[in-house]
């Protein structure tokens, strides 16, 4: 029988599990600001659409949202509507084209480590004009490690920030900024997030 994946499972509580989500509203919006309609922008494990599609919607970006969980592109398409939204392995997007950004909010957390540097890389390959890439990642030090998120089993990657700054440089990148924040990812727990900014060389 096919796995089901871990977020088909949750659907809707993903948005209602989250308090603080301030920093990567924040991530939008710099982006945003770099970028003008019709800039392409692909938007790596979108999810529910919240908040990064919408908002690049929203400032009438061209979004391409990509992931696995049928679920999750259901509510997308509602919460984002205007986007192209697209169910597939996030490692699987060679044939999508040219971006002017790209942006994987806590969504290479789901890869195992050895795949992110050849996907960094290929995406790389695959920008153009400003050519942002922008990541999100929780802090830590661990290879598909087993956790529980809402109560459904799952694996999760992490880095330490330089570690991954030093990952996204190898991938053709040069770092523009990176930044640590604690939030409240699930009510009552606290998790330290790393905001990655870079721009392919």
């Amino acid at each position: 029988m096919a796995q089901v994946p871990p977020f088909d499972r949750i659907g809707k509580r993903y948005d209602e599990s989250f308090v603080e989500r301030d920093a990567q509203v924040a991530e939008g919006e710099w982006l945003v600001g770099r970028l003008t309609g019709p800039a392409r922008v692909l938007d790596l494990g979108c999810g529910s659409g919240l908040p990064t599609a919408r908002q690049l919607v929203d400032a009438g970006l061209d979004v391409v949202g990509v992931d696995e969980s049928a679920a999750m592109l259901r509510l997308a398409e509602r919460h984002a509507p205007g986007g192209r939204y697209l169910r597939r392995d996030m490692r699987d997007v060679a044939d999508l084209g040219e971006f002017d950004a790209i942006v994987a909010f806590f969504a290479l957390i789901m890869l195992p480590r050895r795949d992110i540097l050849p996907l960094l890389t290929q995406l790389r390959g695959q920008l153009r004009g400003p050519r942002l890439l922008q990541v999100a990642m929780v802090l830590g030090d661990f290879d598909e490690l087993p956790i529980s998120f809402l109560g459904v089993p799952a694996t999760a990657t992490a880095y330490p920030p330089d570690e991954l700054a030093g990952l996204v440089e190898r991938a053709g990148f040069a770092i523009l900024e990176v930044n640590e924040v604690r939030a409240e990812a699930e009510r009552n727990r606290l998790e330290v997030q790393i905001y990655l900014r870079a721009r392919a060389t």
